[in-house]
């Protein structure tokens, strides 16, 4: 199979169904990622075509991609997340990688049983959100984490207002009263603004929720001080296989905001910030799943507390017979009496 038009082929593989990942090696080395598989495509495309495509969408983001910078995070125009690298670091033309964003997932209930969630657990995600508790979303690569999020901000009330924060954009969502920034390390040949330094201003725009679409370094600091400060219901994620690991996670990016604190006081604030973490993974059929819903409720001398609410066995998430001790806070937001008697 031939192509001379990168775009042409793009626009073709979006429209197959649970194709996740588009990834271009080399003219003639192209894959894409299908329910979970990658699978090698028989397609060529030309070098100069794959240059004007990444110089297009260089300028479609307005941001540069050339030996000075060879790295390039963007967007197509549907949306989809891309990444280049400059064919100076890999010897054999750019390399582009493409995340693809899923149009036809847009709310818990236009998707049944999406990541593995019976009704029961949809109710109780929606009022986690509803109750406004902080949630710290936590997973591996490509396991859905975005998509969850997004999810997740769907069910904000419209009343409250929200400013998003990404280094690429990729949360979709509808809301009326909501600013969404997104990082630059230069703007042209000035230099431009950080995620941390965009949280740190986000604080003067009179947010009802922050939500950082994932967090990677000192900006842990910030949004753990906002979500401690009267911003509840704030969200992010964090790139980790466990609760337990994304705790430590949040720890080690903390110290990276150059705050040298003693190690309870860090957890102190980690443990009163962050209200639940909910945990994504693939099961055995590559299939994205939540496989733990996690509470952080206080600490324990310099050990932070925490409770699984759900956990995934036998390919099924299950209640584990724990109650959050939030409960009265989540009844409040709508959550019944009798909710746990049985699940």
């Amino acid at each position: 199979m031939s192509k001379n038009n990168i775009q042409d082929l793009i626009t073709e593989l979006s429209k197959l169904s649970g194709v996740t990942e588009i990834i271009i090696n080399r003219f003639d080395n192209i894959f894409v990622e299908k329910d979970g598989e990658l699978i090698k495509l028989d397609v060529v495309v030309t070098p100069s075509d794959i240059d004007k495509f990444c110089q297009d969408l260089a300028l479609y983001n307005k941001k540069p991609f050339n030996s000075d910078f060879p790295i390039m995070d963007g967007n197509l125009p549907d949306g989809s997340r891309v990444n280049l690298i400059h064919q100076d670091y890999t010897k054999e033309g750019h390399a582009i990688t493409i995340r693809r964003y899923l149009k036809t997932i847009k709310s818990f209930d236009s998707n049944p049983n999406l990541f593995g969630l019976t009704p029961a657990w949809v109710e109780f995600l929606k009022v986690l959100v509803k109750a406004k508790m902080n949630l710290v979303i936590s997973g591996g690569t490509g396991v859905g984490k975005t998509t969850f999020l997004n999810l997740l901000l769907q069910e904000i009330p419209q009343k409250e207002r929200v400013i998003t924060i990404e280094d690429t954009r990729e949360l979709q969502f509808n809301l009326s009263n909501v600013v969404r920034l997104e990082a630059r390390t230069f703007l042209g040949s000035e230099k431009g603004l950080t995620i941390r330094e965009l949280l740190k201003n986000t604080l003067r725009m009179r947010p009802d929720r922050i939500v950082v679409g994932e967090c990677r370094g000192g900006e842990v600091f910030d949004l753990l001080q906002a979500m401690n400060t009267g911003h509840e219901g704030s969200m992010t994620s964090v790139h980790s296989n466990s609760p337990g690991e994304c705790l430590s996670r949040l720890e080690n990016l903390f110290l990276l905001s150059g705050h040298d604190l003693p190690l309870k006081a860090l957890r102190y604030q980690v443990s009163t910030a962050v209200d639940f973490i909910i945990q994504i993974r693939r099961d055995k059929e590559g299939r994205r799943v939540v496989s733990q819903v996690t509470e952080i409720s206080n600490m324990e001398g310099d050990k932070i507390l925490s409770q699984d609410i759900g956990q995934n066995k036998s390919g099924e998430l299950k209640f584990t017979g724990m109650v959050p001790s939030c409960f009265e806070k989540l009844q409040k937001a709508g959550l019944r009496k009798d909710f746990f008697v049985g699940t």
